[in-house]
């Protein structure tokens, strides 16, 4: 299974924005890495730079290696409607994601974790593949014998409410209620910019 598992907070730092989520080390240095930070002359970027950045961005934020995104833009091409919306709703719609959203991982890298030890349930099967697309009406639950533990009971605590979700922080349980409006999704991503990349 592949995944990217380098430094976090220098990659944030390249982008400006906490990526990753929560960064104590990011909040510190909110300034672009390398030996002189600021104070290097940047040079402006150019239409392509631009759009590769973007493209990196999204990557980076929903935890997707360069193949299995190029696939999914390539499925996202072929549905109805416009191909940036289509390829945020098919991100926002992987398992990973969803157990983020719902508040039961801190993070998108915790979320792929607890999935892959199979402490997610789908419909009342475990699943344990981060990417499986989740469709609307169906229910995600921690599984039983997981309940108990501290990350997932810390992370509910302190979790955000999304008006798709539908969540039951007595039972774990969840559900998927339907595809978010783009203007719903909080991440500040320009997806037209990745479409015209791959329109080259």
């Amino acid at each position: 299974m592949a995944r990217y598992i380098g430094p976090t907070t220098k990659i944030a730092r390249r982008f400006g924005e906490p990526i990753f989520g929560t960064d104590k080390d990011f909040e510190k240095r909110n300034f672009p890495p390398g030996q002189h930070g600021l104070a290097r002359k940047r040079k402006k970027s150019s239409e392509y730079g631009m759009q590769l950045r973007e493209k990196q961005k999204v990557k980076y934020t929903y935890g997707v290696l360069e193949r299995q995104f190029r696939n999914t833009y390539e499925k996202a091409s072929r549905m109805k409607g416009q191909k940036g919306e289509n390829l945020l709703f098919l991100l926002e719609s992987r398992l990973d994601n969803l157990v983020y959203r719902l508040g039961i991982a801190p993070t998108r890298a915790a979320a792929r974790q607890l999935v892959s030890h199979c402490h997610i349930t789908k419909n009342g099967v475990i699943c344990n593949v981060p990417s499986a697309q989740v469709k609307p009406g169906d229910v995600i639950a921690v599984r039983e014998r997981s309940k108990s533990l501290e990350v997932i009971q810390n992370s509910v605590a302190s979790a955000h409410k999304y008006s798709w979700l539908e969540f039951d922080s007595k039972t774990l349980t969840g559900k998927y209620l339907n595809v978010p409006v783009r203007e719903e999704i909080p991440e500040t991503i320009n997806e037209q910019l990745i479409v015209e990349l791959y329109s080259k």
